[in-house]
């Protein structure tokens, strides 16, 4: 409570700071109000007002930072014309500048206002300083740059001392290194101003006849063009990196689709695409609101309750609260008060609400276009990455169901079958016991063949409920374990070649990868006689591709494919269908006496690769 006291109070006192300031610029234009009479030269004031408005518009890229180069051309003004109209014109241009960009009213009269004391309150030191040093009876170069000194050295002190007490009164923080960030802008600013109005001074007091609008456009055109060239290629530069991190953020969620790590890359990178002081991200699955991430100044301590589950559900469209003391949207109570402006992009996929990002930002009115088009973006690319996960752990749900029905019906009609039978045949032994021991003696034995043929199926379903050899150790290792079991246990000469940097895989996109590895080598052992096997796997920027070779008997494909319907084992009908289950391809080339090659091609889907050079066959 105390601390949210002292923000309302600081809050106020830059408030009135800067409402004091907006007051006293504004008593300074009316008290230097022009008359209504044209300029002498008024084609020289438009040129130099048109190039003002331009280097406003466009702020120099300096070291660190950007500043607007208008303080020599504002200067021209108040030589050419005077001090009303350079007042007025640097009021102006300023209002409609901060007006073009959509900032906040306070700021809106602030800027100009605080431009307009330092320069007033500046030429009037110079002024008296002038008259203190007698800078009229020096020679005319050293009187005009003692002058300009005695102006700009003021006017960027109390500029710079206008806006550091609003920064420092005001609740959100400003720290020694943005002060000193701020600093470094604006001595750039005045070296740059400096050294123009010193080319200004020496060049005017030289005899080269008159000066018109054509002398100033030439000698000023370099200053607006350089201002406007450099702001656009970093413009320009900024729009490429943003465009560039796009990009990575986009491709990168993709490739996290199968792991679990995607919310450690969007705090780690999220900084480079959108500057925001907080944001929250809440997905929705099965009607449920979970709170997945949030940074910045937001309430950790706030649960979500069912109306505010319900408010969040009405958030449909893009939208945007420039302040939140008039209107905050649903997610307000989770952001500190510091937090003025909101923007919710909800995360939408076929009309589908999936999950909602909210951003917050202390000033109000702070969100750009370029922000909007930020936002929409990552909204879109977590919208698809939070579908298709959730997407995948149905799949793999309905997998498990379907194992499940599997092993019940196997129990059911094996191993339940088989049990049934031998308690029938030993209910008749007993019967016929008294009688015909002899018999009743060959049924028993009879049972107990069945009874060990049901226990070999349960510890078959038993050693098929445990956790997959790809689950406990990953789909590499398992195939590495396979090949040296392999070794141990036949003799042929078994080589694996990998090729990559191994990425994870979804739990049963790697279950069908060593399923069809385990067949074919199977199938080369059992069947082909093969001496040799070669298997290959090989971690590709746009796919997996798994090939076994082996020099065998070979056969033919058709009647294989006429063998495998009519027999229900793991064939090659079967292997097809597992690869389709995870839209991949399987190719099976072998003719008789020439031995088989199975390759099989998995797409990326969103998984995470690099870029391998790569080839697609093993070398023969």
């Amino acid at each position: 409570m105390a601390g949210q006291k002292l923000v309302q109070q600081k809050e106020r006192v830059a408030h009135l700071a800067m409402t004091g300031i907006s007051i006293a610029g504004g008593l300074i234009l009316f008290l230097t109000t022009p008359g209504i009479e044209v300029p002498e030269q008024w084609l020289i004031f438009v040129l130099l007002a048109a190039f003002l408005g331009v280097v406003e518009v466009y702020p120099m890229p300096v070291w660190r930072g950007f500043t607007t180069i208008s303080f020599p051309i504002v200067y021209a003004i108040y030589v050419m014309h005077g001090l009303e109209y350079a007042i007025w014109s640097y009021a102006i241009i300023v209002l409609a500048v901060n007006i073009a960009k959509r900032r906040p009213l306070r700021i809106i009269c602030f800027n100009p206002a605080q431009l307009i004391i330092s320069f007033y309150v500046a030429l009037a030191f110079s002024e008296w300083a002038s008259t203190i040093g007698d800078f009229d009876t020096k020679p005319a170069v050293i009187g005009g740059l003692l002058y300009i000194t005695t102006a700009i050295v003021p006017f960027y002190l109390i500029n710079n001392m206008l806006v550091d007490i609003i920064l420092f009164v005001r609740p959100q923080p400003y720290t020694i290194k943005m002060w000193r960030q701020k600093t470094l802008q604006e001595l750039n600013s005045m070296a740059i101003s400096y050294g123009y109005l010193v080319l200004f001074v020496v060049l005017g007091n030289q005899n080269r006849g008159e000066i018109d609008a054509i002398t100033f456009f030439f000698f000023f055109a370099p200053l607006v063009g350089l201002a406007l060239l450099s702001s656009i290629i970093v413009r320009l530069k900024k729009e490429k990196s943003k465009l560039k991190a796009l990009f990575s953020i986009s491709s990168e969620l993709n490739k996290q689709i199968a792991s679990n790590n995607w919310l450690d890359f969007l705090v780690e990178n999220l900084p480079e695409f959108i500057d925001v002081d907080a944001c929250i991200l809440w997905t929705k699955e099965n009607s449920n609101w979970n709170r997945v991430f949030s940074t910045g100044l937001t309430n950790e301590g706030i649960e979500l309750s069912g109306e505010d589950a319900k408010a969040l559900n009405t958030v449909k469209k893009f939208v945007i609260f420039h302040n939140s003391r008039r209107e905050a949207g649903p997610a307000s109570p989770f952001f500190q008060k510091e937090i003025r402006s909101k923007m919710y992009a909800p995360l939408l996929l076929d009309e589908e609400l999936v999950g909602l990002f909210v951003f917050g930002r202390s000033r109000t009115k702070s969100f750009t276009e370029e922000d909007v088009q930020s936002a929409v973006t990552l909204a879109n690319q977590l919208a698809v990455l939070i579908k298709t996960k959730w997407l995948f752990s149905e799949e793999e749900k309905r997998l498990i169901l379907e194992e499940r029905n599997r092993i019940a019906r196997d129990i059911h009609d094996g191993v339940a079958q088989t049990l049934a039978g031998a308690v029938l045949t030993l209910e008749t032994a007993e019967r016929k016991f008294p009688k015909a021991p002899e018999d009743s003696l060959k049924l028993i034995q009879e049972s107990t063949e069945k009874l060990r043929l049901s226990l070999r199926e349960v510890r078959e379903s038993i050693y098929a409920l445990r956790p997959y050899p790809t689950e406990r150790v990953g789909l590499l290792t398992a195939i590495e374990s396979r090949i040296k079991a392999v070794r141990k246990e036949h003799p042929v000469h078994i080589e694996l070649e990998k090729r990559g940097t191994e990425f994870p895989l979804s739990s049963m996109t790697e279950k069908v990868i060593f399923d069809i590895f385990q067949e074919s080598v199977q199938n080369a052992l059992k069947h082909a006689g093969a001496a040799k096997i070669e298997v290959m796997i090989s971690y590709q920027r746009e796919n997996v591709f798994l090939k076994i070779k082996d020099d065998g008997i070979g056969f033919s494909l058709f009647q294989a494919m006429i063998k495998a319907r009519n027999e229900p084992h793991f064939g090659i009908l079967h292997m097809n269908e597992a690869a389709e289950k995870i839209q991949a391809s399987l190719q099976v080339d072998s003719r008789e006496g020439e031995g088989t090659e199975i390759s099989l091609t998995v797409p990326r889907m969103g998984i995470e690769g690099g870029i391998i050079n790569d080839q697609a066959h093993v070398s023969r």
